[in-house]
């Protein structure tokens, strides 16, 4: 293979489980997949990240520990994956490097707009040798938007049709949609708590850091009362453009919500799977023109009572996976990292105004050289 065509990308998601690494190559707007690589995150630097995103937990030795030690991992991924691969140093136009996300402001939050990615890419060009793309978000934010999804921009280019209204819908720690529409411009946003709350939930009751294909969960019975609670959040009923994570739901805030109910740990855990499901649904059947087509990537993917809940809410729309159009699920959002790079490298826009409310497009991130 030719000098500088390989991309690679590099996520960490709101989930925290792993850093998930992909490498790529483009030609004539088609992304060819090469190979990938996970790295797990250990469990003291998950519970570092985690306490950094809690207000009041937070410290500046702490920020700059694990932002070091983070670098140190995606570089130890990404150099993992050029192994296993056979890529060279010199093979690779760029890294895209999306970071671990500690801190998200949305412009909407009453307090100043901001978002913090963590995971120092000076570490990541240094170990790898390779020029590194990194700290996608801010210029959006700069840009008056909420930096927040960048995911539907590659969702466009790749998965758009021209005979079907289609929808992407990515389930990780937090859910957002991508609707990609015959007729008029893509548009999306985040559409409320993907994974993250039944990770913690699980974690907490069971040990396990999730609910292998929700098996658990479908042990419980849901609670119609609680379920109506979990929807009249706010964040499920707001306009677009919007953004959330963390900061919003988290396991603290369930357990307020938990305060008036008495319920079986696996009765929750039934109730969150349809809080995810129902809020999901409920963003796709509110959109502007009728949908043929939902496509899922993410970890939720794999939750079988999640999926079965979301077709059921969904009524007669097609569901399936991205694999069916030709991506795996689980490397759609390190793949689209690696978009990001290689957008940046030819110094094309990154971001789409019209899902994260920019006041325009922009080149998207910052180079770090070798």
């Amino acid at each position: 293979m030719s000098t500088s065509e390989i991309y690679l990308g590099l996520m960490s998601g709101t989930s925290i489980d792993s850093i998930d690494a992909a490498a790529m190559t483009f030609s004539g707007g088609k992304l060819k997949l090469l190979g990938t690589y996970a790295e797990p995150i250990p469990a003291r630097v998950k519970q570092q990240i985690l306490d950094l995103c809690q207000p009041g937990k937070d410290s500046v030795q702490l920020l700059c520990e694990t932002d070091n030690q983070l670098g140190e991992l995606f570089a130890q991924t990404a150099l993992a994956l050029m192994q296993a691969e056979g890529i060279h140093p010199e093979q690779v136009a760029a890294i895209g490097s999306h970071g671990q996300t500690v801190r998200h402001s949305p412009p909407n939050s009453g307090a100043i707009a901001f978002t913090q990615q963590i995971g120092d890419a000076n570490i990541i060009a240094a170990r790898t040798d390779c020029h590194v793309v990194a700290d996608f978000r801010r210029k959006d934010m700069a840009l008056g938007g909420h930096g927040a999804p960048l995911v539907p921009a590659f969702h466009k280019t790749l998965f758009s049709c021209a005979q079907t209204n289609r929808v992407i819908a990515n389930i990780g720690g937090v859910s957002n949609i991508t609707a990609l529409p015959r007729e008029r411009s893509c548009y999306g946003f985040d559409t409320g708590p993907g994974n993250l709350l039944l990770d913690a939930w699980c974690a907490k009751h069971t040990g396990q850091s999730f609910d292998d294909r929700g098996s658990w969960g479908a042990t419980g019975e849901v609670c119609q009362k609680l379920l109506n609670q979990l929807m009249g959040h706010p964040f499920i009923a707001q306009v677009a453009p919007k953004s959330t994570g963390r900061e919003m739901f988290n396991l603290a805030w369930l357990e307020t919500q938990l305060s008036d109910f008495n319920l079986k740990p696996q009765d929750i855990q039934a109730t969150l799977v349809s809080f995810t499901a129902q809020s999901l649904a409920a963003a796709i059947n509110k959109l502007n023109e009728p949908v043929d087509e939902v496509y899922i990537c993410g970890g939720g993917v794999f939750n079988d009572q999640l999926m079965a809940q979301l077709q059921i809410a969904l009524g007669p729309r097609a569901l399936h996976s991205t694999e069916k159009l030709g991506l795996d699920p689980t490397w759609v959002e390190a793949c689209a990292f690696g978009w990001l790079a290689h957008q940046y490298i030819n110094n094309q826009p990154g971001n789409l105004p019209s899902v994260t409310g920019a006041s325009r497009e922009a080149l998207l991130g910052a180079l770090y050289r070798p």
